[in-house]
C-alpha cells in the first residue's frame, strides 16, 4: 500500500517512485534506475572488505597503488622505500566509500584506509608479512623490521616473486 511517497509491503516487493509513477523490483524484475535522497537501513553485510575516503590526486592511479598525502592535490604514489608519509592504497571496490560526494573524476580516488584490499607488491612476500612502501613508485614490499609509522598493512598471500604483482593484504594493521 502507499503512505504518502513510501511503499509498504510485507512481501519481497519495494517501491520507488517516479514523478507520479511507481516501479515495483524483486530478485526476478530488478530496478535498472533511480534516486533515494536519504535512505535509512541497517547493514548487515557488505560485498567488499574495505573502509576507503576519496582524496583528490595528482594522476589516476591503478588500484592496488600505495599513496601518501602530498604532490600537486591531496595524493601521490609513494617513490620512496619505508616512506614514513604512507597513507593508503588505491580501492577498487570498497566495502564502505567516505567523501563520495567528491567529484568522480579519474583524479578523486577512493584510498583503502582499514580492510582487505589488493596491494601492488615487489619482491618476495610471506603470508603475515609486514609491508612498507618500496623505492618502486606506488608498491609495497615486505619488511623484516619496520618503523611501524611506515607499515601498509600484513600480507595474507605469500609469493616468491620477484616482479611487481597483487595480492591481498589487510591495511592499517600493524
Amino acid at each position: 500500500q502507499w503512505t504518502g511517497t513510501t511503499f509498504v509491503t510485507s512481501t519481497s516487493k519495494f517501491g520507488l517512485t517516479s514523478g507520479s509513477s511507481a516501479q515495483l523490483a524483486d530478485s526476478t524484475t530488478p530496478f535498472t534506475s533511480g534516486y533515494i535522497n536519504t535512505l535509512y537501513g541497517k547493514a548487515t553485510s557488505a560485498q567488499y572488505a574495505d573502509l576507503a575516503e576519496r582524496y583528490e590526486s595528482d594522476a589516476g592511479y591503478l588500484p592496488g597503488t600505495v599513496v601518501k598525502i602530498g604532490g600537486e592535490k591531496e595524493i601521490t604514489q609513494t617513490t620512496d622505500a619505508d616512506d614514513t608519509d604512507v597513507f593508503g592504497v588505491i580501492s577498487d571496490n570498497p566495502a564502505y566509500l567516505l567523501n563520495a560526494g567528491l567529484a568522480r573524476t579519474k583524479l578523486a580516488l577512493p584510498v583503502a584506509l582499514e580492510g582487505r584490499v589488493p596491494v601492488k607488491v615487489i619482491g618476495p612476500v610471506k603470508k603475515g608479512d609486514r609491508l612498507v612502501s618500496s623505492s618502486t613508485p606506488g608498491t609495497a614490499k615486505a619488511s623484516n623490521k619496520p618503523n611501524t609509522l611506515a607499515i601498509i598493512g600484513r600480507a595474507l598471500q605469500s609469493s616468491d616473486e620477484e616482479g611487481i604483482r597483487t595480492i591481498e593484504v589487510v591495511v592499517g594493521v600493524r
